[in-house]
């Protein structure tokens, strides 16, 4: 006997959901290149290329720091009732 599940509830596209994705995609990117300076760090044969990747990092923390900010600023926006100062 097949199971019917429910269909998933949907809404309305909001109108910062393009803001709010580009949001994530610029983390997902940092993110990502955060972990190939480690991986310079850890693995390269050459010492001045493993401090390029330290400087870089250190670099890309801070804007890591700074998206997740907006990122959680954004997300409170988004909920209901928030208040907008």
């Amino acid at each position: 006997m097949p199971h019917d599940s429910p269909a998933a509830p949907t809404r309305a596209p909001r109108p910062d959901d393009g803001a709010f994705q580009a949001l994530h995609a610029e983390r997902e990117a940092l993110e990502r290149d955060l972990a190939l300076a480690k991986a310079r760090q850890n693995f390269s044969t050459e010492p001045g290329e493993a401090e390029r990747a330290r400087a870089d990092e250190a670099s890309m923390l801070m804007s890591l720091d700074r998206l997740l900010t907006r990122i959680r600023a954004a997300e409170y926006q988004r909920r209901p009732g928030a208040k907008r100062w």
